[in-house]
Formats: C-alpha cells, sequence, structure tokens
C-alpha cells in the first residue's frame, strides 16, 4: 500500500484520506496528537483486574469452583486477556494512523511482537519463578501469545483495515475447523505435526515436551484483527461513536446470553451445578466463541461512558492503560515478591519450590490464603503499582527522544 496521504499542519489535522463515509463524522477532538481514553481506561481496568488473578495464583487457591466467592473471584478475570488483546489491535491502528506508512507500522509490530515473546522466554519467566532452571518449566503464556501475533499483524497491515477487521471475526467465528487441519495429514505425519499445531490451535495432539502451551494463537490473532478494525469506528464523532458501541456492545451480550442460555438448556452440566455458574463458565483455553461474546460485549459496550470520565477512578485507570507493558512486567515481580513476605511471615520461611512452577503453583491446602487476605495483597500491591506507573508514565512522557521507551 505504500504511504497513507495524511496533510498535518500545526494545529492538527486538516485532512485525512480515508473511507468517504468515515470523513464525515471525524471527531473535531480526535486527533493524531491525542489519546483516546475510553482506550486507556479501559485497558488499565483490564490490567487491575488481571493482578487479582495472579495474586490468586501466589495464593494456592484454584482457579475457579463451586464456591461463589473463588468463582467470582476467577471469572472476573476473564474480561482481561480478550480486552488486552482486542485493544492491541486497536491501538496498533491508532498508531498506524500516526505514522502514516504502513511499512513503518509493519516493521514496528514485527519488532515490538518478537521483542515481547524474547521478554516471555527470559525476564517474564523469571519474575514468575525466580529460578533460570528452564530443565523445570517453560511457559508459552499470554505476552508469548501477544508477541505472536503482532507479528502477524505486521502481515495484515497492509490491507485495508476493515479488511482486517472481518479477517478476524472470521478466524473468531470459524476457529473450530482449525481442530481439523491435522486429521487431513497421513497418520504418520499427525505426531510430528503436532509439536508445531499445538501453538497455533489446541487439535488434542500432543504439544513440544520442552514447553507448556497455555495460549494458542487462534483464536486471539483473530481478537487482535478484529479490534485493528474496530480502530475505524473509534475515528467517527463522538456522538456516532456511543451509538455504535452501544449496539455493538448489546447485541454480543445479549448474543452471548441467549445462546449460551439455549446450549445449557440443550445439555445441562451433570451435577447441581447452578444455571448462572454454567453460564459464565465459558472455555478459555482455546478461548471460545462463547467467551468472548461474554468478555468482549461488556467491555465494548462500557467504552463510551468511561471515555469522558474524570474522577479520581478514570484518571487511575487512564495512568494504567498508558503504560500496559511497564505494569505487566512490574505487576509479576511486585506480587510474586508479596508472596514470599506472606510466607515469611505466615510460615516462619519463604518456600520458594512452591512457585518453581508459576504461573501453575501447588501448595497444601491447609496453607492456602484466604480470600480475604488475597485482596488485601492484591489492593496494597494495585497502590504500589500506581505510585510506579504514575513515575513511568510520567517519565516516557518527558523523554519522548527515547525511541526504546515506545516498546515498554
Amino acid at each position: 500500500m505504500g504511504k497513507k496521504q495524511l496533510l498535518i499542519s500545526s494545529h492538527g489535522v486538516d485532512k485525512f484520506q480515508i473511507d468517504p463515509l468515515l470523513m464525515t463524522n471525524l471527531s473535531t477532538h480526535t486527533s493524531l496528537s491525542s489519546r483516546i481514553q475510553s482506550v486507556d481506561f479501559i485497558r488499565g481496568l483490564v490490567m487491575v483486574l488481571m493482578a487479582i488473578d495472579h495474586v490468586r495464583v501466589y495464593s494456592g487457591l484454584p482457579p475457579g469452583g463451586p464456591e461463589p466467592g473463588i468463582f467470582f473471584t476467577r471469572w472476573i478475570t476473564h474480561f482481561c486477556a480478550p480486552a488486552f488483546v482486542f485493544l492491541s489491535g486497536t491501538s496498533a491502528y491508532l498508531y498506524g494512523i500516526k505514522l502514516s506508512d504502513t511499512s513503518k507500522l509493519a516493521r514496528y509490530l514485527l519488532t515490538r511482537g518478537l521483542l515481547l515473546v524474547v521478554l516471555e522466554l527470559t525476564v517474564i519467566r523469571f519474575f514468575w519463578t525466580f529460578n533460570l532452571d528452564y530443565s523445570k518449566f517453560t511457559l508459552a503464556g499470554v505476552i508469548w501469545m501477544l508477541g505472536w501475533c503482532m507479528v502477524l499483524l505486521a502481515l495484515l497491515a497492509r490491507l485495508q483495515p476493515k479488511v482486517v477487521g472481518i479477517i478476524g471475526l472470521a478466524i473468531i467465528f470459524f476457529q473450530n475447523i482449525f481442530s481439523y487441519v491435522p486429521s487431513a495429514l497421513p497418520e504418520s505425519m499427525r505426531v510430528s505435526f503436532g509439536h508445531f499445531w499445538e501453538f497455533i490451535y489446541s487439535s488434542g495432539l500432543e504439544g513440544p515436551s520442552f514447553i507448556k502451551i497455555l495460549y494458542v494463537l487462534v483464536p486471539w490473532i483473530g481478537v487482535m484483527a478484529a479490534g485493528y478494525g474496530f480502530g475505524l469506528i473509534l475515528q467517527t464523532e463522538y456522538a456516532v461513536r456511543k451509538k455504535v458501541l452501544v449496539s455493538i456492545g448489546a447485541i454480543a451480550t445479549l448474543a452471548f446470553v441467549v445462546v449460551g442460555s439455549l446450549m445449557i438448556l440443550i445439555s445441562p452440566a451433570e451435577g447441581n451445578t447452578p444455571f448462572l455458574f454454567q453460564l459464565l463458565n465459558q472455555r478459555k483455553y482455546p478461548a471460545s466463541q462463547l467467551y468472548l461474546l461474554m468478555t468482549l460485549g461488556p467491555a465494548i459496550w462500557l467504552m463510551p461512558y468511561v471515555e469522558k470520565a474524570q474522577n479520581a477512578f478514570a484518571k487511575a485507570m487512564v495512568i494504567f492503560g498508558k503504560v500496559p507493558f511497564f505494569f505487566y512486567l512490574m505487576h509479576i515481580l511486585l506480587i510474586h515478591l508479596s508472596a514470599l513476605l506472606v510466607l515469611w511471615f505466615r510460615e516462619g520461611s519463604m518456600i520458594t519450590e512452591w512457585y518453581d512452577t508459576a504461573p501453575y503453583t501447588w501448595m497444601p491446602e491447609d496453607h492456602r490464603w484466604s480470600l480475604g487476605l488475597l485482596y488485601i495483597v492484591f489492593i496494597v500491591d494495585v497502590i504500589i503499582l500506581y505510585i510506579l506507573c504514575r513515575w513511568y508514565e510520567s517519565y516516557k512522557f518527558k523523554h519522548a527522544e527515547k525511541k526504546w521507551l515506545k516498546f515498554i
């Protein structure tokens, strides 16, 4: 595609050649130099929710269960990965507009994506486990997935954003097709092929023994691509944007409730699991269509209502949302250190081996934290993270000439 035609004066945007239907609705307050607050707010909010789940990891409590407290402690964190991956695609689109060059955007996505993969296998792994013994455990986690999705998005970035968005939605809703790919191969090839394909989509094959695959790439690349196309909507005038976002969010949420309820009525779970628990307990690995409707629908629905919020809570979420990867790095390190401190107070020693394979942890049931302690540690850590992120956001703003800062 080459360079997009974009003429910018010292006072802002004079002319932006995009879809003619969007030209008439360009917001006067949404320029290339401004940020869209709702993107930062939602991203910051889900980062904070993510911290709840990662404190739970170090608490030894299970990821959900029949008890309402632990069930909803886990359930509320389901919004994190979908919203973050989706808005990463949106941010890529908005950054592409700022660059006004799809080639530069593709290089940025490729570079940052590969950097995320490397950091997942090095710094992030160390922050999770505090050990360098790769023979024990290596994880292909959310940052691994995010990095490879950025690499793939770099290949799509030369297409029209609307086309990228349609491709993303198609991958999400037809993701099950990927599970049948191995069956098209001769039996003799399936085992070796499984070592690769299990990174793409879970198909019941045996993945590589040297790494634990938590996040496959499908449907997440579809979520990021859909978010990229979603950026077009955020370029419309606020009143139009609000109507569209509310409609998309409401329809997605309603579709989840209706389809999810029908599926439960047709095939209810065994035992006495409450209907609500069955409805909310959707498959995350890999993320099912209902799971993504359940999480992305309300997130999109909320966006227009936080666009202009100016209260203290909104300002804090925006700070987190402006430096999400810095938050991610710091929150794992801080939560791990907090857990060791809690162990020292409760057990008289830091039993580091319980966290050798974090975020997969196990500890004896009588040593697990209470939910109350989990939330106390969470609140204290979020306060500390706010102080750190506010400092880093200010530092990043004051040192815009340091190009490496845009990668963290």
